[in-house]
């Protein structure tokens, strides 16, 4: 049976880019071949599929739903990666940049960066998204006054209970647990965690067996973990950095994931252009560098893992291209040659060939 993999890739059309670009992997070679593309969308930065891989959601990170951006959902050809638009709302603010559904297939979340909101939206049987469900405007605002001058909510994670959803807030530098009322499809704020003042929490991963998370900091250029209590609190541990002692370029982070097995977590740096490498102790979850591996492109965005943990796939955003990576017993990054250009990617979501 093959484990080819199709993998679905957000854009940014202001950059150049058509729209969704659907790529095949070689699960055996690690290389990328396109297969066809969803136009007509703006910016659609952000995907996610559902738990069943058979409907694909995306953001217009813009402001042209009446000031606000959008969420479009689409049917998935599970044997040809093809995307089939179905419906398209909007999020209630502008700039939305990251969305998830739950495990139930229920309701999508979507955080909205420029507005420093989060929607959710109910989903129907047909996988068509609805009007809000709810809309939360965040308050606030921290220590950098060009990018921390009010809330900028910048991604949404849901555990595995399916019973909370974690927004980090850049902005507020804070992340914000959500109790989630699958049925109804509606959030409600239960806890926050104040970050250290100035680091910015951008993106979040769950250690796959331990009761333990990462906050990748964008700005502070850090990872944060934290202890995850049975009522979605957060409690910090540590916080390590993610540049090369005595590094001072300009650098921000992107996206941070653990390894299926959740022996090692990835980060990427965007300015250093690379992947930070970090094993982890299994009985306290604490980071060891490793290392650092060249992203072998400029910008280094979002990234993903193949789900047998063979590949690291990454997104250079400003040099237009997706590198795949072969993952080492010891966690470090070995480039396969594999280069596809893509213009402005910036996300990338996998899903076996088939469905």
């Amino acid at each position: 049976m093959s484990n080819d993999m199709f993998g679905f890739v957000g854009t940014y059309t202001r950059l150049g880019s058509e729209g969704i670009y659907t790529l095949r992997l070689n699960g055996e070679t690690g290389e990328l071949t396109q297969v066809s593309v969803a136009t007509g969308l703006e910016n659609p930065s952000f995907v996610t599929l559902d738990p069943s891989g058979e409907h694909l959601y995306a953001v217009c990170e813009s402001s042209s739903f009446d000031g606000s951006g959008g969420v479009t959902a689409f049917n998935v050809n599970g044997a040809t990666g093809e995307l089939t638009q179905i419906n398209q709302v909007s999020t209630g603010g502008p700039g939305p940049c990251h969305l998830m559904v739950d495990s139930t297939d229920s309701m999508v979340i979507v955080t909205n960066y420029a507005g420093g909101s989060v929607s959710s939206h109910m989903i129907a049987a047909d996988g068509s998204v609805s009007e809000q469900t709810t809309f939360v405007q965040h308050e606030g605002s921290s220590v950098n006054p060009r990018r921390q001058e009010k809330a900028h909510a910048h991604s949404v994670n849901i555990d595995k209970s399916n019973k909370y959803a974690y927004i980090c807030d850049l902005g507020k530098d804070q992340v914000l647990t959500y109790a989630m009322d699958v049925e109804n499809a509606t959030i409600s704020l239960s806890s926050t965690v104040d970050e250290v003042a100035g680091e910015g929490p951008r993106h979040f991963t769950f250690h796959p067996t331990n009761q333990q998370v990462y906050v990748l900091n964008e700005l502070g250029c850090t990872i944060t973990l934290y202890d995850l209590g049975d009522d979605g609190t957060l409690t910090p541990i540590e916080t390590v950095p993610t540049l090369p002692e005595g590094w001072d370029g300009e650098n921000t982070t992107a996206d941070i994931h653990t390894s299926p097995d959740g022996a090692f977590v990835y980060a990427s740096n965007r300015g250093h252009d690379s992947l930070a490498i970090f094993s982890i102790d299994q009985s306290t979850g604490k980071m060891t560098l490793v290392g650092h591996e060249p992203s072998q492109g400029n910008t280094p965005r979002n990234f993903a893992i193949t789900p047998d943990g063979k590949f690291l796939l990454v997104e250079n955003q400003n040099s237009d291209s997706i590198v795949t990576l072969r993952r080492e017993n010891d966690g470090t990054l070995t480039p396969t040659g594999s280069i596809i250009n893509v213009p402005a990617p910036v996300c990338l979501q996998l899903l076996p060939v088939g469905g």
